[in-house]
């Protein structure tokens, strides 16, 4: 489990600066699996047998979000989940996206 699958993600009430392309660059070597984009946000792809399961991944990741008070943009549909994180008050990425995509990708190992 990486190491930030262990931080608490830290609400953002604006003010915060973005983080930069190359900080971006080294956080998402610690994600695997999470694409970034346009150094905006981050998206994984998720894919299921039906969509029972696809359905049960998506509670699990609101149980995560919730829990961490950060919360993706979930999309699902039968045997898939798209997630996309991002610090909505900055419009942008921050430590505590990394941080969710870390715990998010930790709940496929377990």
């Amino acid at each position: 489990m990486s190491d930030l699958a262990q931080k608490k993600c830290i609400p953002c009430s604006g003010g915060v600066p973005r983080l930069d392309p190359s900080r971006v660059t080294e956080l998402a070597n610690e994600v695997p699996g999470w694409q970034v984009v346009d150094n905006h946000h981050l998206h994984r792809r998720w894919r299921f047998t039906d969509f029972a399961g696809a359905l049960a991944f998506v509670n699990r990741v609101g149980e995560v979000a919730e829990r961490e008070a950060h919360h993706p943009d979930i999309a699902f549909t039968w045997g898939r989940v798209d997630v996309e994180i991002y610090t909505h008050k900055i419009d942008g990425l921050t430590e505590s996206d990394f941080i969710l995509a870390a715990k998010l990708g930790a709940l496929t190992t377990t």
